[in-house]
């Protein structure tokens, strides 16, 4: 088996593997936060950075339906003078729990997406959401790290490469945005059916 053919058969397993109960706590807390109007933060480092921020695009704009709330949610990732601010001034390890205090309103839901699981400015993003009453999510591969161990609903990929992690977690958060944008839509149809009849 070559390179590419077994690196496209261990995303396959992984998949295969993933924890539908985990997934699905997910996706029930983000549903949980477009019912009440909460915003959700994604935050991660490198790669995973770029999939906080895709993941926000998809939440963003994927999930408008007509006649519907838009999703409240910001990438922690994006604001590189801030994030270039807080790290010259004080800590790498600070740049996504500043942020948080300025915009976290109660009931706010903190994604984290890290594949080691252990980056300290995601963890202490957690710790942070854990102690002022967030809904923390954690996505994780490898072994977890400390991610995995304290957010509220924890994610993990069975998986010990980081590009093929990666790959997982756009997958998954693919995923859950479609859900969401599902949700929506079926969501509006009471309402829709509602005015067809008293129009009717």
């Amino acid at each position: 088996m070559n390179t590419l053919t077994s690196y496209f058969s261990q995303i396959r397993q992984t998949l295969e593997q993933l924890p539908q109960a985990s997934l699905q706590q997910v996706a029930d807390a983000l549903w949980a936060a477009y019912e009440r109007d909460a915003t959700i933060f994604v935050c991660g480092n490198g790669g995973s950075a770029a999939t906080a921020s895709h993941f926000v695009c998809d939440l963003a704009k994927w999930t408008i339906k007509p006649a519907a709330r838009r999703v409240r949610t910001i990438a922690l990732t994006d604001n590189v003078p801030l994030i270039t601010a807080w790290s010259n001034d004080q800590s790498y390890a600070d740049v996504f729990v500043e942020q948080l205090k300025a915009l976290y309103r109660d009931g706010d839901v903190i994604v984290a997406i890290s594949g080691s699981g252990n980056s300290p400015n995601v963890v202490r993003a957690i710790e942070w959401g854990n102690a002022v009453g967030a809904v923390t999510i954690g996505l994780t591969g490898f072994n977890g790290g400390r991610l995995h161990q304290i957010a509220q609903i924890g994610l993990h990929i069975n998986n010990h490469v980081m590009p093929q992690v990666e790959d997982i977690h756009s997958t998954i958060c693919h995923a859950l945005a479609v859900n969401l944008g599902q949700q929506i839509e079926l969501s509006l149809q009471p309402a829709i059916l509602q005015t067809v009849a008293i129009g009717g």
